[in-house]
Formats: C-alpha cells, structure tokens, sequence
C-alpha cells in the first residue's frame, strides 16, 4: 500500500477509535443509570430500527463510492452527480412508504418486539430513517471522493453529539422504561444533525442533484445483493433479539425481565467490546475499497494483489494483538466498566472469535470493491444458518452464552468462503503462514497476560490493573510481533522523515 494509504487509515482510525470509545463510554453510562434492563429495551428497539436502515441503504455507500470511483478511472465525471443523486432516490423509495405505513399502522407492529415497551422507543427513532438514510448516500459520496476527513469529522461529531444529548435526557430518568425512550431521542436528533451538516458539505464542495435515470439501474444491481446481506444481518440481529430472551424463558426457566436483562448484558455490553476490531476493519475497508476498485477497474494487478495481502494481514494482526489483551483483562473490564461479572466472563470465554470476525470483515470488502457482491451474500447466508443452528441447539446447554458462540461460527464460515473465492480470484495471496506465526505468538501473548494481571491483583485495585494491564500486556504483545516479524516499522519511519524533510523545505523557502 503507499504512503498516502498508510497516512489516510491512520487518519480514518483515529477518528474512529475516538468515535468508538466515546460511544462505548455512553453505554457504560447508559447501563449504570438506566441498567440492564434499560439498555435491553433501547437494544432491542434499535436491533429492529436496524433492520429498515440496512434495508434502505446499507449497500448505498459502498455502491456509490464504486461507482464514483468507476467515472473517476474512465473519466466521466459528470456521471457522479448523476450516480448520488440516483442513490438517494433509492433510499426513498423504501424509507418514505415504510415510516407512513408503520405510523399509520403502529398498533400491528408489537409482534416485532419480545417486550411491548421497545415499540415506544423504535417509533421514535423511526422518522430518522429518512435523513439518516440519505446521509448513508453522502457517506458514499465522501469515500468515493477519497474525502476521508470531512467523513471522520462529521461521523465524530454525530456520535459525540449523541452522547451529549443522551447524558443530558437520561440524568433525570424516572425508569429503565423511561430511560430508554430519553436514549431514543437522543439517537433521532444526532440523525438530524448529520443529514444538515453532510449535505451542506456535499453543496458547498460543488455537488448537486442531476437527472438520475442513467444511473438508477447499475446503482440497485450493485446495492441490492449487499443490502440483502446487511438487511439480513439486522434481520438476524432483531430475530436473535426476540429469539434469546423467548429461549432463556422456555428452555432456562428464566422470567421475561431477567431474560431481558441477561440479552442486555450479552448484546449491550459484551457484544460491542468483543466487537472492538470491527471500528479499526471499518477504518482499513473505508480507505481501502476506492483504491481496490481503482486498481480492479484499471486492471492493475500486481497492486491489486499487494494492496489484498496486506489488507489482509492488517485485519489478523488487530485481531492477534487484541485476543491476548481481552483474554487476560476481560473480567476486569466487565467489572470495572459495566459493574457487572457475567460481562467480562463472556468477554474473556469467547474472544478467540475476534480472528474469524476480522478476516470475514475484511475479505467482505476486498470482494466487494471487486464486484463479487452476488457470492459475497451467498456465503453470509451459510454462515447465518450456521449461527442460528447453533442457538437453537446450544441455548439449553451454553444458555447466553450459544449466542456469542453462534456469532463465531457464523464468522468461521464467511471467512473461510470468502478466502476461498479471493484466492481464485487473486492468486499469489499467502496469509496462512501470517496467521500460523501470530496464533503462536498470540498464545505465548495470552499466557504472559493472564500471569501480569494475576500478580497485578495482588497489588492494585481494579482500575489500576486495567490500566496497568493493558499497558503491559499490549506493549509484550507488539513487542513479540515484531520480533516475529510480523509487522514493520518502516511506514512509521518514512512518514516522520519525510514530514522533517518537508518541514526543512519550508524553512529554507
């Protein structure tokens, strides 16, 4: 990858890990004040919203961005107002209909939630699905335009404005019931905000909305196959939802509120720090999948493949720094973050599922940007199968815990697909002897942090071994990696001496 790539995601991924922590942070807030229960309401009513996002636009961006990137390679500029203007013709076509036909019909749509109270909360955020979704568009726009900082900008201050807002409702909350209806609102006009700012950006750099026709068709071919998968997840998402509590009632013996809370504390607090790697994926495909398309489109395929390998590797080497780090802190961060044992236990069991999670990630995108959206879809759906077999099978054995563990083998199955099909499509790539040196460093890794943070327990109080810990256990682990060679130095070093270089430039000017 070049410099310039090195230098964006950096950029990108610091955005997003300030974004992603500021947001996690909201959780930990929103589960101390409103508790699991709370948080369970406000998931559930956001697993369903999920689904009529994804199914408006979640194959809007990604599409979009291609396309933009396809008239830029065959210079046919003036084709792009056309293509965003098309995109966000799309997302009304859905969005529209759907918000007059679940207002005017409100009362028929309780059998989507295990739990009346999350319809309250879902209709308040559901108007939002119009501006959000052409926002979606706008995000396309900017990943298309190679914009990165307008996107990690506004994409920021969405989220911190959330938070704000939502801190500022739920302070006085009377309930768990109450609360999540505050966090709902506060979700609707963080929407607001990002559909005034993007737009306005999207003008003031010049855009505007051109006739549509030319680029309606290719636009949809493309989307759909990926709406279709991501529209399925929240489908999956929203059924696991209503599913997990039903099961833990009928096959555990638990009541409907303990259900609830126990779906609260697995979906709410493990799930999204388990989930960690998808904010530094999501950064890597962002900047990625324009330049992948580039090359795929201008048949470059020394670069294409280089750019995949390395993609590649990025995705498992965040993967292998962080299992040792969750493994040897988990039960610490559930206590310290979330006050709660069950979180950090889940955390700790089950993040071996971050290695198949990046790599299905990842190799989505790669695909994707080279137009495989078709058998990408295909491959998610023997995955989905694959976790709700295990949820049905395992709930009466694992309880809680067949959710997470369905999640892995759904990711298992996508990643050994999808390497399948990049291989064919991209031969030459070689990752396993990547992924064979890390597996063994990361077991080394995750040995010496379960040992640091037991000693460490014997001398300091749970924050300080958290932080402490992480310090250690992560520096141990870089150290290892670079001792196996298993990353380099050598962007880092090219990017401050040229910044030197450039600044004695100046100078001498």
């Amino acid at each position: 990858m070049s410099k310039n790539i090195y230098q964006t995601t950096a950029q990108v991924t610091i955005f997003s890990v300030i974004e992603k922590s500021v947001s996690f942070l909201y959780r930990i807030v929103l589960s101390h004040i409103i508790g699991a229960e709370g948080v369970g309401i406000y998931q559930i009513a956001l697993s369903v919203f999920s689904v009529f996002l994804t199914a408006a636009s979640s194959g809007v961006p990604v599409t979009v961005s291609r396309l933009i990137t396809k008239q830029n390679a065959i210079g046919n500029s003036s084709a792009k107002h056309a293509v965003v203007t098309a995109g966000i013709v799309s997302t009304f076509i859905f969005t529209i209909p759907a918000c007059i036909i679940i207002f005017a019909g409100r009362n028929l749509f309780g059998f989507l939630f295990s739990d009346e109270r999350c319809l309250d909360v879902f209709l308040i955020i559901l108007p939002g699905l119009i501006l959000t979704s052409v926002y979606a568009v706008m995000r396309g726009t900017f990943w298309g335009e190679k914009q990165f900082m307008p996107y990690s900008l506004i994409e920021l201050a969405e989220d911190s404005f959330m938070v704000i807002l939502g801190c500022v409702l739920i302070a006085n909350a009377e309930s768990a019931y109450d609360g999540a209806m505050r966090a709902g609102i506060a979700v609707f006009v963080s929407y607001i905000f990002s559909f005034i700012v993007s737009l306005c950006w999207y003008f003031h750099k010049g855009g505007r909305l051109v006739n549509p026709k030319k680029q309606l068709k290719p636009l949809l071919a493309s989307s759909l196959p990926i709406t279709a998968m991501r529209t399925s997840t929240s489908l999956l998402n929203s059924l696991v939802a209503v599913m997990m509590p039903m099961l833990l009632v009928n096959m555990c013996g638990m009541t409907n509120s303990d259900a609830v809370s126990l779906y609260g504390v697995a979906a709410g607090m493990s799930i999204p720090i388990l989930f960690i790697p998808s904010s530094l994926i999501g950064s890597i495909a962002v900047v990625l999948a324009p330049e992948l398309s580039e090359n795929f489109y201008r048949n470059k395929t020394e670069k294409l493949k280089t750019d995949v390998e390395n993609s590649l590797k990025a995705a498992i080497f965040i993967a292998f720094l962080l299992i040792p780090l969750l493994f040897s802190l988990g039960e610490t961060m559930g206590n310290v973050l979330f006050s709660d044992g069950l979180c950090g236990e889940i955390v700790k069991n089950c993040c071996i599922i971050l290695l198949p999670m990046c790599i299905s990630m990842i190799t989505n995108t790669v695909l994707n940007s080279m137009n495989r959206e078709r058998q990408t879809l295909i491959y998610y759906f023997a995955g989905a199968g694959a976790m709700m077999a295990c949820i049905a099978i395992l709930t009466p054995v694992a309880g809680i815990y067949s959710y997470v563990i369905g999640l892995g083998i759904s990711f298992l199955v996508t990643a050994i697909l999808n390497l399948r099909l990049l291989n064919k499509l991209c031969k030459g790539v070689k990752i396993l002897p990547f992924i064979l040196k890390g597996t063994a460093v990361c077991a080394v890794c995750s040995l010496f942090g379960m040992l640091a943070v037991n000693l460490l327990e014997m001398f300091l109080p749970q924050v300080a071994q958290l932080i402490a810990g992480g310090v250690v256990v992560a520096a141990f682990t870089l150290a290892l990696m670079y001792a196996a060679k298993m990353y380099s130095l050598a962007p880092v070093k090219n990017f401050i001496a040229a910044r030197r270089k450039k600044g004695k430039s100046k100078q001498d000017a």
